[in-house]
């Protein structure tokens, strides 16, 4: 694991700037529809519509300022964060036909888990991450 750890962390940092981003836009837009960005789906209700980017923002910007912060708790909120993406996710794809409705929408989703569950079990099981945020533990011990 050590060539993924050289690699993996880098790419939760920059895929949490790139969803916190995402997030931040589409609330814009959604307050804000004349800007039309094109990030809304008019499929979704308006509730879903600022739930998704709402959880989209969250889930970023936990994983940048725990990461940056070495807060210990980082994994674990991450991890619950995935949760809600992927119950968004079903409901988005089952309900509202998103990443194309039918098989498509479907594999996409799965897709989608496969990576929350991977990124998951590397957030639990990394010596890099261990290192990273036990360190934090440690020191807030003291």
């Amino acid at each position: 694991m050590p060539v993924l750890d050289r690699f993996i962390p880098k790419f939760l940092l920059a895929l949490s700037v790139f969803l916190l981003c995402w997030g931040l836009l589409g609330l814009v837009e959604y307050v804000l529809p004349s800007l039309n960005i094109g990030l809304q789906n008019s499929r979704f209700p308006d509730g879903l519509q600022f739930a998704h980017f709402f959880a989209i923002m969250l889930t970023g910007a936990i994983f940048v300022v725990g990461y940056l912060s070495k807060w210990p708790h980082t994994p674990f909120a991450t991890i619950t964060m995935y949760a809600v993406l992927a119950t968004l996710c079903f409901v988005e794809v089952m309900d509202f036909g998103a990443f194309g409705g039918g098989a498509t929408g479907v594999l996409t989703m799965m897709l989608e888990y496969a990576m929350y569950v991977s990124l998951s079990i590397y957030l639990l099981r990394s010596k890099a991450m261990h290192r990273h945020f036990e360190n934090a533990l440690h020191a807030n011990k003291k």
